[in-house]
């Protein structure tokens, strides 16, 4: 695919979206970049702001298959990746029995598994294979999930009762974590006006499943400059607070930094930003925009933060205020 072609495909996909989804630009550029950066994304707002109506919309705009998968405690992890099951011989007069693998949700191409934390931790569990190798291991058979595989989760941040947080090794599988904010009261009105009248948007397949694995190909292929990489290493090294360019707030509130996850979804999501806008190379600008979104999951604070109010995203911007942007090699 030739950036051209990205630039109009995913300009494309907007604009379809934009005709369900009022607002929320940062959240669609977000969730955008993760989708063509071949990452997973994590969706943290209260319900009914439309993130459900997002992945159905994606999935029609681009012809893929998606499934909703709502997590609540007795899900099992046989659930979520599938089972065996045991069969007769179907009426056939056959003798003996056989069996099957019946595959779960997961087995799709677009995922929303709503209210992940609602999940047990041996349910959350069973995502992070597929998450992270795109693949599942049921009864000792390993089968790879459809191609291109992209999870969106969604967490509620105001019922915390009857939830399980999610682990450190599970947020780093998402390469980003995105804020649902509520809508302005411009954009409430214009989605009343869509969604209580008669008429419903129509939204049309701008793209297929090979438009979207040769974006994806195509990100990996752009070049980011030396001076470029060097400030994402710099960025999550100043994460940690035994580094000697973590700033203040880092030493004080947080017990663990980014993992090196941090600066690859850095990267990658730099990547794309830059085709957004038809240029064919990373900037440190577009690194800078990704950060809050690629390492605000990371970043664990200790209880010093939660008495303080302090929050990831404080700390993110206490990090990019510590280490400024480099200039730029002459």
């Amino acid at each position: 695919m030739e950036p051209d072609r990205f630039a109009q495909l995913t300009a494309d996909v907007e604009a379809q979206l934009r005709r369900v989804i009022v607002g929320q630009d940062a959240l669609v550029r977000d969730v955008l970049a993760c989708l063509f950066a071949g990452g997973h994304v994590l969706l943290e707002g209260v319900p009914g702001l439309g993130k459900t109506v997002l992945l159905r919309t994606l999935a029609q705009t681009l012809s893929l298959d998606s499934t909703r998968l709502q997590c609540t405690p007795d899900l099992l992890p046989a659930d979520v990746v599938g089972t065996t099951v045991l069969g007769g011989d179907g009426g056939t007069g056959g003798a003996g029995w056989h069996t099957s693998f019946e595959p779960g949700p997961v087995f799709t191409q677009l995922l929303l598994a709503d209210e992940l934390n609602r999940a047990t931790p041996k349910t959350q569990s069973a995502l992070l294979e597929a998450m992270a190798e795109r693949r599942v291991t049921v009864g000792g058979v390993t089968r790879d999930l459809p191609q291109p595989f992209f999870v969106m989760a969604t967490q509620n941040p105001i019922e915390m009762e009857g939830t399980y947080p999610l682990p450190e090794a599970q947020l780093d599988r998402f390469m980003a974590k995105v804020l649902v904010p509520t809508p302005s009261a411009d954009d409430l009105v214009e989605i009343l006006v869509r969604t209580t009248g008669s008429t419903e948007a129509v939204v049309e397949p701008v793209a297929g499943t090979d438009d979207l694995l040769a974006a994806i190909r195509l990100v990996r292929e752009v070049p980011m400059a030396s001076h470029v990489l060097r400030h994402v290493a710099e960025l999550v090294e100043a994460t940690h607070a035994n580094r000697p360019t973590a700033p203040e707030a880092v030493v004080r509130y947080v017990t663990n930094g980014a993992s090196p996850r941090g600066g690859q979804s850095l990267v990658l999501s730099a990547k794309v930003r830059a085709l957004f806008d038809g240029r064919l190379q990373a900037s440190v600008e577009d690194v800078r925009e990704a950060a809050a979104a690629c390492l605000r999951h990371r970043l664990v604070l200790g209880y010093e933060a939660l008495i303080a109010g302090v929050t990831t995203d404080d700390v993110v911007a206490a990090v990019l205020d510590a280490v400024p942007a480099p200039r730029v090699p002459a």
